[in-house]
């Protein structure tokens, strides 16, 4: 087996993904833009999607570590606008799309137009994620357009199963659809439910931090195996287990939930960075079997079917927002709504690899043994779609954004929120000193109980120094210099045990104990800020 092709896959996006963080554009659409450009150059192999690969391998950890950073009270509370995305508007978009496809494409069947449909019905969770972190939507924006990219995969995948069925002559009903969409998904919700005490449990009892994080990573891939195993959903199967997870994090001890959080930032990462740039090189393959469209014809399908999928979510979005508020018991729980949200969450319906990976599991024929129709024109049209909401969808939003003068995150009232909750921890923590420093047991000497204190109080006033003045010669908060001064002495210390072990002084082991002491408080004394 050739490893080099997968190396090179990952080491290439990743350095991409990473010059990326220093230029203005968006770093999805540059892994595409570059996967796209090196696709041509002679000697790079076809990197086809496997959706063997993509579905089970890809899709669990990119899901796993979205629902574990997102918000389980924060969705419960948009659980309206994210069900009617995630599930009203992939429905409506598969069926839409789908007749749109068949009146554009001659001879194309209605039921291959419904399995194109369904292909690139749903907004990606990746990019989704990605351009909600990269320009600051605020809160309640951010937790839709996550909610719904983490079920919608779901909802899209019965759906094709459904046309699929249909379009390969194997008798298919829209009431045996329905069914067997209800039964993945309570069968989903269930697995996760099942599953997410059982581990959460063996996740708290594990005594060694090593142990713990092997097992965070085997979490999404099990979930979703015994989901797919019961022909449940294994989408909504690892979003409940990683959202009940994520929830109860707390009850981890520090050192997993350190390397836990390391671990799946690197996870993440070079999977994103992965997904993007194979999107871009699927542009040789889909190519090409286009066969017998020609150019100027296959790319006024692309075209037409883009504006499809652009205007339905539109189409979708403002009802689905606006007619529920004809009930005054919304309107009074959601206040006012401007027209602003609305259109930004519809326009950010970029599409992504889970499309591509359905797509490519269309089979070359159907029941009777004939060709599948227009499967590779449908491999291209959805090729082409997710690359327009891509580059059309990515590039504007931010500008969008900002032309709308849409409200981003108020950093000025979320540290009031945060010094106001730390200052209220560090009283309980004084109190709680105060009573074990008054039995015997717990006897100190004085400078070590004074340390105790110092540090608690260190704490509680860093976050309202965060909002004080700043060094009128440096710009720093009193904060950021407290910390670059600890960060020097650590320096200056680390800088000394090197000195020690090169000169024989102390062994490499011992070298080791002491810098990760020392990496431990400069992780105390440096919290990075986001």
């Amino acid at each position: 087996m050739d490893v080099m092709p997968l190396l090179s896959l990952v080491a290439g996006s990743a350095a991409v993904a990473a010059a990326g963080r220093r230029v203005p554009v968006p770093v999805p659409l540059l892994l595409v833009a570059v996967g796209l450009a090196v696709s041509y150059v002679p000697g790079v192999p076809d990197y086809t999607l496997d959706p063997h690969i993509v579905l089970p391998l890809l899709l669990p950890p990119l899901l796993y570590t979205a629902a574990t950073d997102s918000s389980y009270l924060d969705l419960r509370a948009q659980v309206r606008p994210v069900a009617l995305l995630s599930v009203g508007y992939v429905l409506f978009a598969t069926f839409v799309v789908g007749c749109a496809a068949y009146l554009i494409v001659p001879g194309l069947p209605l039921t291959a137009a419904l399995v194109l449909g369904a292909v690139v019905a749903p907004p990606d969770a990746v990019a989704a994620t990605a351009v909600a972190r990269r320009v600051g939507l605020p809160s309640r924006i951010t937790t839709i357009l996550q909610g719904e990219s983490l079920v919608n995969d779901a909802t899209a995948i019965t759906a094709f199963r459904v046309a699929l069925a249909a379009a390969v002559g194997e008798g298919a009903t829209w009431a045996g659809g329905i069914l067997e969409f209800v039964v993945a998904a309570i069968g989903g919700v269930g697995v996760g439910l099942v599953l997410m005490a059982p581990l959460h449990w063996l996740r708290t009892h594990l005594r060694e931090a090593l142990l713990q994080n092997t097992l965070s990573l085997l979490i999404p891939f099990f979930a979703y195996a015994v989901a797919e195993q019961v022909h449940a959903s294994g989408v909504l199967a690892v979003v409940v287990v990683a959202l009940f997870l994520g929830h109860r994090a707390w009850e981890v001890d520090f050192a997993t939930r350190l390397q836990e959080e390391a671990v799946w930032k690197m996870v993440a990462f070079v999977l994103e960075s992965a997904v993007f740039a194979l999107i871009g090189l699927q542009l040789p393959v889909v190519l090409k079997g286009l066969g017998e469209h020609e150019g100027a014809e296959a790319a006024w399908y692309a075209v037409a079917l883009f504006l499809v999928v652009a205007v339905a979510r539109f189409v979708w979005v403002y009802p689905a927002t606006y007619l529920p508020r004809l009930s005054a018991r919304v309107r009074a729980r959601e206040g006012d709504l401007s027209w602003t949200g609305p259109f930004i969450i519809g326009w950010a319906g970029m599409r992504g690899v889970v499309s591509l990976a359905i797509a490519f599991s269309i089979p070359l024929t159907v029941h009777d043994g004939d060709p599948f129709p227009e499967r590779n024109l449908i491999l291209f049209l959805t090729f082409t779609t997710v690359i327009g909401t891509l580059v059309v969808q990515g590039v504007t939003l931010p500008p969008l954004i900002r032309l709308l003068k849409f409200p981003t995150r108020d950093v000025q009232t979320e540290t009031l929120a945060e010094a106001n909750a730390q200052a209220q921890a560090s009283r309980a923590a004084e109190r709680r000193l105060d009573e074990l420093l008054a039995d015997e047991r717990n006897a100190l000497p004085g400078p070590l109980a004074e340390r105790l204190r110092t540090v608690l109080e260190r704490r509680r006033n860093a976050v309202w120094e965060r909002l004080g003045q700043v060094n009128p010669v440096t710009g720093e908060s009193v904060d950021d210099t407290y910390r670059r001064l600890s960060r020097e002495m650590i320096s200056a210390e680390r800088d000394v045990f090197v000195r020690l072990r090169d000169g024989r002084y102390i062994d490499d082991e011992m070298l080791r104990t002491l810098l990760r002491r020392l990496d431990l408080e400069e992780a105390a004394a440096y919290r990075e800020a986001t």
